[in-house]
């Protein structure tokens, strides 16, 4: 798991137990929404972020959802 996504988790109060395989554990009905909430605005803000720069430095976006899918899996590292 990306280590952004698992200080999200751990600010949506989930916690990794290592002992007997557990792996992440909290209390889901108040963890599960806010983690869903944490992760949503965290990548808005790439979107943001990128849409801003693409700007500032007054560039066009050939296919803008792609280049702004592509800034979200790039910041989390996420593997294709």
């Amino acid at each position: 798991m990306n280590e952004r996504i698992k200080e999200l988790a751990e600010q949506a109060g989930f916690q990794y137990i290592k002992d007997e395989g557990i792996g992440w554990a909290g209390n889901y009905n108040a963890s599960l929404p806010k983690f869903a909430l944490l992760l949503m605005r965290e990548i808005a803000m790439v979107q943001i972020t990128h849409q801003t720069t693409m700007d500032l430095e007054n560039k066009k976006m050939d296919n803008p959802a792609r280049e702004l899918n592509y800034a979200v899996i790039e910041h989390f590292g996420v593997e294709e």
